[in-house]
């Protein structure tokens, strides 16, 4: 069992957080969506309230989906790469699906294997200093350059557990994701890509996460933001999300 947090009532939100954060750094946008929808946040496994929880992509998406249940799905980095596994494999709870800095994963067995080597450098980093010292130096890295101190969520990300982020990484890091990009035109929800014009190489796997998925999916650039471009501008970002949610 996944925690969860809940806002408002409508139409259903499912909100997917990036790691080391937790449902908790979605709320300020999660109060503006409720206005209009009921909006589920949910702690991903090794975060928040699901500290304890062990899981990889998959049964990590069956745990979500069932946290969940059916609505539009949104997911932000590791929460982006979540919302996919639970698209293609629970497709009947996911109405609509956006994906904000999000990848359909590494395309050769080398690149996947020297990012899980990175990965298990981070984890172990996590194990050894603590959740504080490792807060800390992990918004020091160029990812998030663009991300304002005030912006970044440090509550919900210091309330971690360092063990459960350690086994995210580890279980559930880029490098252990399979490509999934020849599975991407079996997606017949409608899709929303966004990331940060900033965030070059994000907003490049943007543009080919669109071309794969095809018709339904519809490519939008947060100008002046960064990777986490839902955090630094989030006018902007509501402004492309909320009418997609909507139905528009």
């Amino acid at each position: 069992m996944l925690g969860t947090q809940t806002w408002g009532k409508g139409g259903r939100v499912v909100l997917l957080h990036g790691f080391s954060q937790s449902a908790a750094a979605w709320e300020p946008l999660a109060r503006r969506l409720a206005e209009v929808h009921e909006v589920v946040a949910v702690d991903a496994p090794g975060h928040g309230r699901s500290a304890s929880v062990r899981a990889g992509l998959w049964d990590g998406a069956e745990l979500i989906a069932d946290a969940g249940g059916r609505g539009a799905y949104v997911g932000y980095s590791m929460g982006g790469r979540y919302a996919l596994h639970v698209a293609l494999r629970r497709p009947e709870v996911v109405d609509r699906l956006v994906l904000v800095s999000a990848t359909a994963g590494l395309d050769t067995a080398a690149e996947r294997a020297a990012r899980v080597a990175a990965d298990e450098d981070v984890a172990r980093r996590v194990e050894r200093d603590g959740v504080p010292a490792f807060v800390e130096w992990w918004l020091r890295r160029p990812l998030f350059a663009t991300l304002p101190r005030e912006a970044a969520a440090l509550d919900a990300r210091l309330g971690g557990r360092a063990e459960g982020l350690a086994s995210s990484l580890r279980l559930a890091g880029t490098g252990r994701q399979e490509p999934l990009w020849d599975r991407l035109r079996t997606l017949e929800m409608p899709v929303l890509v966004v990331a940060g014009a900033l965030d070059e190489a994000y907003a490049a796997r943007a543009r080919r996460l669109v071309t794969a998925i095809g018709p339904n999916a519809r490519l939008a650039l947060i100008e002046g933001a960064g990777h986490a471009c839902h955090l630094e501008r989030p006018d902007a970002w509501l402004e492309v999300v909320e009418p997609f949610l909507a139905g528009a």
